[in-house]
């Protein structure tokens, strides 16, 4: 699969934002249905403005997206049917190329996205009890020097 990483488009919204709803389905089973549903409506209000870097496959079409911040990585989340593919690696790889010190942070109770750091060469930091939302979801702070 080929994958480009390039900023969003305007009219792309809706289709990230199924990215998203996709993406945390499949992998954040932890989460309690309302949780879910209260952050949907947050990220739908906050995701047009973010700093935001775009997998695309070969169509230019959306398969995955990180949120950049200086040296954090905010989020990365890729479509369910992509997972697995070099997608996230290939994201990571840019944020990387653009923040050789990143940090970002993952929810200790998704064991995948950990292994998948982890396996990126990302290293515990610290450690939180609960997300930014003063849920009680932990939060696993990483960080990753480019080598």
């Amino acid at each position: 699969m080929v994958i480009s990483i390039r900023r969003p488009r305007h009219d792309e919204g809706e289709q990230l934002i199924a990215i998203w709803c996709r993406s945390v389905d499949a992998t954040h089973h932890f989460l309690s249905a309302e949780y879910r549903a209260e952050l949907e409506p947050l990220v739908r209000s906050f995701l047009p403005e973010a700093p935001l870097w775009v997998a695309v496959n070969a169509h230019d079409e959306p398969v995955g997206f990180m949120i950049l911040s200086g040296q954090h990585m905010d989020a990365l989340f890729v479509d369910a049917d992509r997972r697995g593919r070099g997608v996230g690696r290939i994201l990571v790889e840019h944020a990387l190329s653009q923040a050789p010190e990143l940090t970002t942070n993952v929810n200790e109770q998704n064991e995948q996205a950990v292994g998948f750091y982890k396996k990126m060469g990302f290293k515990v930091t610290g450690r939180t009890e609960i997300d930014d939302r003063g849920k009680p979801y932990p939060l696993l702070n990483l960080a990753c020097r480019k080598e």
